[in-house]
């Protein structure tokens, strides 16, 4: 069954490419995916294949039914794109101005729709259900899955499987990990209101740009003095807003940046500390301040059955050279929802673009993939939702 898989994979592989590379050219930003989401559907609609679309706003989900009974596997790809120029000189660059696929999500998709159009074919040797969720909005919280699920795609679902293509890794390697893989993002803003006035007269002031400049500084005490060193946690300040002339002092300014944790009581313990160190500063400085803190995805904690079962799986590929354990990223991923509610993981496919040293990192203008590591995770993913059956 595998060999039959990996042959109908291989022979749609041109398929692959050429929806990942319209998909590439026809970017849309996060709950904006109205035509992406159509165009997944008429892909799924035209194969007679059961789909549902508008699954928790942009959501589709379809579903291939085996004719042996067994488990149901769930199987995700995301699909919106950034906000970022697309700067690459290459024949399928993106033909939105602004609007780009930087993250690899449209590679994911079109895994996932060929990978469904195999499995489709072979549903009369098939066991279980195969559900195949084409999820929205991955890039911005509050994100598409948690809407998702409430809507019930994961209703019945026995576990799920899902991969990110890697661009900073080499094609042939698979990447995974036990436990948390990618951390909790979160983000904050502050305003800090003091008083301005001239240059000159300082001391008629409560300069706000001063006074930010410390918690810029005092915040970052808080993983350096505060936090246990064997509980890793990011606080980084990425947005500083106060702009006057060159002689006025600052009246106001304002600061945008995020927090990256795994442990959820650290994550509620930086977020306690900054509204106290926020207070105490402003306190001091005799000003006011606004804070705002938004939770956004949890940490991806991957379930150990089902990754050690993904080893395993990856090693019948012989498109993978290496399969290696990688260090927890700091980086967001709302694949951490369906993996509260259901047993999983979620794992790296190597997607580095051959010739290119370093690759360019994920969220850049010049972002590209390898597309034959596409066939990788394909068949990476095939493989876990036909073998899982046997456990």
């Amino acid at each position: 069954m595998i060999n039959k898989l990996f042959a109908k994979l291989d022979g749609y592989y041109e398929e692959m490419v050429s929806i990942r590379r319209y998909m590439h050219q026809h970017p849309e930003l996060s709950f904006q995916e109205y035509n992406t989401a159509s165009f997944i559907h008429t892909f799924y609609k035209k194969l007679d294949i059961e789909v549902s679309k508008n699954v928790g706003g942009n959501g589709v989900v379809a579903k291939v039914y085996g004719k042996k009974v067994g488990k149901t596997v769930a199987l995700r790809a995301d699909f919106d794109a950034l906000p970022i120029q697309d700067e690459k000189d290459v024949p399928y660059k993106s033909l939105v101005p602004g609007v780009m696929h930087a993250c690899g999500h449209d590679g994911h998709t079109a895994t996932l729709l060929i990978l469904a159009k195999s499995l489709n074919e072979l549903k009369e040797e098939l066991e279980g259900t195969y559900v195949f969720i084409h999820q929205h909005a991955e890039e911005s919280a509050p994100g598409g899955a948690l809407s998702m699920i409430e809507d019930g795609c994961l209703d019945g679902v026995d576990v799920i499987f899902g991969t990110h293509l890697w661009a900073n890794e080499p094609t042939g390697i698979i990447q995974y990990r036990t436990g948390p893989i990618m951390a909790a993002a979160d983000r904050f803003e502050f305003t800090i209101q003091g008083q301005g006035g001239h240059g000159a007269q300082p001391q008629k002031t409560k300069d706000a740009i001063l006074i930010a400049s410390q918690l810029v500084l005092n915040l970052q005490l808080i993983v350096s003095r505060r936090v246990n060193p064997i509980d890793s946690a990011v606080v980084s300040i990425g947005t500083f807003m106060a702009q006057n002339a060159f002689n006025v002092i600052a009246d106001k300014a304002k600061l945008i940046g995020t927090v990256r944790t795994f442990n959820d009581d650290v994550r509620q313990f930086i977020e306690d500390e900054m509204e106290r160190i926020i207070h105490g500063t402003c306190h001091m400085s005799g000003s006011t301040y606004d804070f705002r803190y938004e939770r956004g995805y949890p940490a991806v904690v991957n379930h150990l059955n089902e990754t050690e079962f993904l080893i395993v799986c990856a090693q019948d590929i012989k498109e993978v050279l290496t399969i290696e354990e990688t260090e927890p990223h700091m980086g967001g991923e709302d694949f951490a929802y369906y993996l509260q509610k259901v047993p999983g993981t979620f794992f790296f496919t190597g997607a580095k673009p051959l010739g290119v040293d370093p690759s360019f990192p994920h969220h850049h203008p010049k972002f590209d993939i390898d597309e034959k590591a596409m066939l990788i995770a394909a068949k990476t993913l095939g493989t876990a939702a036909i073998k899982i059956h046997g456990r």
